[in-house]
């Protein structure tokens, strides 16, 4: 009988086919290790093919099993859409969370964040392959994450999965996929449903912009379609974003214009249309 998965939310926080190969690197003055996983001839859902997939990741702690062999420690961390691992070091993540004796104490559990593919230091579009990257999903990702945990990492069990937004419907997908793997899930701000709605319109829209801008040429462009990542960051903004925060935090014009322009050049620089065109496009077939 497979093992009954508990969807942990808020407070309950507390209650917590190929070969690869790894490089390593301790970084003491922050307590972590960063590393790179390759897995090897990985197909994807659509049929294409890699002969090298890789995977960036970042730990803390250690992991601790039991006399059978069995992780009893590991967390992993996903993040959202266009985001990294690198982001849950953050004072306002890490800093509530990762520290002696806070929730997810890295003297205690081996916290685990990765970046996902087509994503940061992952293997992505814009590495070279532009639009010939093959077109991965959320199962993809997952799939590739499993062949971290399990062949780069050592991992055959976790404690616990958090996830946030993309990462949260990650967390539903790992339930479906791998539904034994781990204790509990915890997905933050999502939903388990078919993508549809307004979330499916600002995707299409973003995607549309990029694909419609003369200047992204199919994908092969040698500078960015600047128009089409100035849509695209608008639109991400506004489905990002809160009414009533935006309204204390921008109260006049002035405010909510400069906020604006500060915001597109802060993003833009790194930005790259391919990347986030298949970053948005992988939930098209989200439903679990």
């Amino acid at each position: 009988m497979r093992q009954k998965i508990r969807f942990v939310f808020g407070v309950a926080l507390a209650w917590v086919v190929f070969g690869g190969t790894t490089s390593r690197a301790q970084h003491t003055e922050t307590g972590t290790t960063e590393g790179d996983f390759v897995v090897h001839n990985f197909t994807f859902r659509s049929g294409e093919s890699l002969p090298e997939v890789r995977l960036h990741y970042t730990t803390l702690g250690k992991a601790v099993r039991d006399a059978s062999g069995h992780t009893t420690n590991a967390v992993l961390i996903l993040h959202g859409t266009g985001g990294s691992g690198h982001q849950f070091l953050a004072p306002y993540f890490a800093g509530e969370l990762f520290g002696a004796g806070q929730l997810l104490d890295a003297s205690r559990y081996y916290l685990i964040l990765v970046d996902g593919v087509g994503h940061v230091k992952s293997s992505k579009p814009s590495d070279g392959l532009h639009a010939r990257f093959p077109q991965y999903d959320y199962d993809d990702m997952v799939a590739l994450h499993y062949k971290l945990l399990n062949e780069g990492l050592g991992v055959n069990h976790l404690r616990l999965i958090f996830g946030t937004s993309m990462g949260c419907m990650h967390s539903f997908v790992w339930g479906e996929m791998y539904p034994d793997f781990m204790d509990a899930l915890m997905p933050m701000a999502c939903l388990p449903l078919q993508i549809a709605g307004r979330n499916r319109v600002w995707r299409k829209m973003v995607m549309d912009a990029i694909r419609n801008d003369p200047e992204w040429k199919g994908g092969d462009y040698a500078a960015e379609p600047v128009q089409a990542l100035r849509t695209a960051l608008d639109l991400l903004l506004i489905a990002g974003s809160a009414p009533l925060p935006n309204q204390k935090s921008m109260p006049t014009r002035d405010d909510s214009d400069q906020y604006l322009e500060k915001y597109f050049h802060d993003r833009v620089a790194d930005l790259d249309a391919n990347d986030l065109l298949y970053q948005v496009n992988a939930s098209r077939n989200y439903d679990p």
